[in-house]
């Protein structure tokens, strides 16, 4: 891979590229890019970046405000997969061209911020980030939402629901069983696994891509719920691997006549799919996150969580960011949706990882995001937080190593739990943002924009339309 831009412009050379992909992500983490001729692209490119027309990216520039330009990242140069024509591909970050600053709604920008911040502190000067996103492959997906229906339908031809069907979706193609039954999905080989070959390619064409990667499987899910597990990156470099992930997943899976999806809850009744993130603060080249407290941690890991636990409200309006995002966030389905700290306990919402006695392996996972989430947003949030929780020494409290499930209602209630709603959510984030606004990492107008969007074109829409499951519960009313 490259690492300076004269690298790049001999790639460009050496490898007979003609077009130059240039993307970049808006504030909900959706890729947007733009193609460019090669004679386009020389080494000013790199400082000053390639002009374009912001105004119609969603929570952006107004139309008379509306120049941007792009600068690529050389060390995210990688030839595209999936054109025709050879294409070099680099993630871009976004600035002002006419006063050459960045620009504050820029979430990539808005990353390099939070470590900028995180320096100035004194408190460290390095964040490894190891996101686990889940996602599931379907066969077939139609939707629609008008005045006279409202619908959703999703197949799978390894799914429970399929057992009795009478053949597999195709013409003369019979039903051979090996249904992936409900919350039985967890490592199954085939032919119950239908997906293997798919996964593979995902995961080697992550790798040429220049993704760390590390593993693949099935999750525990029915209807082709996955994983491709890639290796911890610093957190912007993670958080360009996470878009890169989701880039070559949806289209394998199309390539295949499959669709692929990482919306946190499409199928009612089985588990969801989320993103688990591993975090770890470095300094001088040395983790500060192992010591003789609990589960070797350090204090000041523990006061990290602290920080983690008392904002985590206000990170899921980032972290988890979609209506659909709180229907994974349930009890029952594995989901992390009490605001503690735990070793083992997997529906505590902070997670310490047994990593024996290396210290560089030490970290805690955060285990309440999702894919929906915009990584650079989503990843800086928990370092605000975690900054927060050291310079304030805030005690995360006793962990939750009890089985949840066999507390009292008393007990439970002790427990603080996760937002139930985006709506809530945002109300936190709301009330709760100096934490984000410290060091001018995330700005007043970012969040004041950000929950506008949020509420004018998600939550508020969705209370407008009838439910089809209204139906049921009401038509006889």
């Amino acid at each position: 891979m490259a690492a300076t831009a004269q690298e790049v412009l001999k790639m460009i050379q050496d490898e007979g590229i003609e077009l130059i992909d240039l993307k970049f992500v808006d504030i909900f983490g959706i890729w947007q890019h733009c193609t460019f001729y090669k004679d386009y692209i020389d080494e000013d490119a790199f400082v000053d970046g390639v002009a374009f027309d912001g105004s119609s990216v969603r929570g952006w520039k107004a139309i008379n405000a509306s120049d941007m330009a792009m600068v690529p990242d050389p060390t995210t140069a990688w030839i595209d997969p999936f054109m025709e024509v050879p294409t070099l591909s680099m993630i871009c970050s976004i600035k002002e061209p006419r006063t050459g600053e960045i620009y504050d709604r820029d979430p990539r920008s808005i990353a390099q911020k939070g470590l900028d911040y995180l320096k100035e502190t004194g408190i460290g000067d390095t964040v490894y980030c190891g996101p686990e996103p889940e996602f599931f492959v379907f066969d077939e997906v139609r939707y629609a939402q008008n005045e006279s229906e409202g619908y959703y339908h999703i197949d799978s031809v390894e799914a429970q629901w399929n057992t009795g069907r009478k053949d597999d979706g195709a013409p003369g193609k019979p039903n051979l069983g090996f249904k992936t039954g409900y919350k039985r999905g967890y490592f199954p080989v085939a032919p119950s696994d239908t997906l293997q070959d798919i996964r593979t390619e995902m995961l080697l064409t992550m790798a040429k891509c220049g993704v760390p990667v590390e593993k693949h499987h099935h999750e525990v899910a029915t209807a082709g719920q996955c994983e491709l597990g890639m290796v911890f990156s610093d957190l912007i470099a993670a958080a360009d691997n996470v878009l890169t992930y989701k880039y070559v997943v949806k289209n394998v899976a199309r390539k295949h006549g499959k669709t692929a999806t990482f919306m946190p809850k499409p199928v009612f009744n089985d588990n969801g799919t989320g993103m688990h993130t591993h975090m770890s603060v470095w300094k001088d080249g040395a983790p500060l996150f192992f010591g003789d407290g609990y589960a070797d941690l350090s204090q000041t890991a523990l006061y990290f969580i602290g920080g983690i636990l008392k904002h985590a409200p206000s990170i899921l309006a980032f972290s988890n960011p979609s209506i659909n995002s709180y229907k994974r966030l349930v009890p029952g389905f594995e989901a992390p949706v009490n605001l503690a700290y735990s070793q083992g306990n997997r529906s505590a919402s902070v997670r310490i990882p047994l990593t024996g006695s290396n210290p560089k392996a030490k970290r805690f996972e955060f285990r309440c995001p999702d894919a929906t989430a915009n990584p650079y947003l989503s990843f800086t949030a928990m370092l605000m937080a975690g900054i927060d929780g050291i310079k304030n020494q805030i005690d995360p409290g006793s962990s939750l190593d009890v089985d949840i499930y066999e507390l009292s209602p008393e007990e439970l209630a002790k427990i603080p739990s996760a937002p139930g709603s985006l709506e809530s959510a945002l109300s936190a984030l709301a009330a709760d943002h100096d934490f984000l606004t410290a060091g001018g990492v995330f700005t007043e107008d970012f969040i004041d924009n950000y929950i506008t969007y949020k509420l004018d074109n998600e939550v508020n829409p969705m209370r407008l339309r009838p439910h089809p499951f209204e139906f049921e519960l009401y038509y006889d009313a």
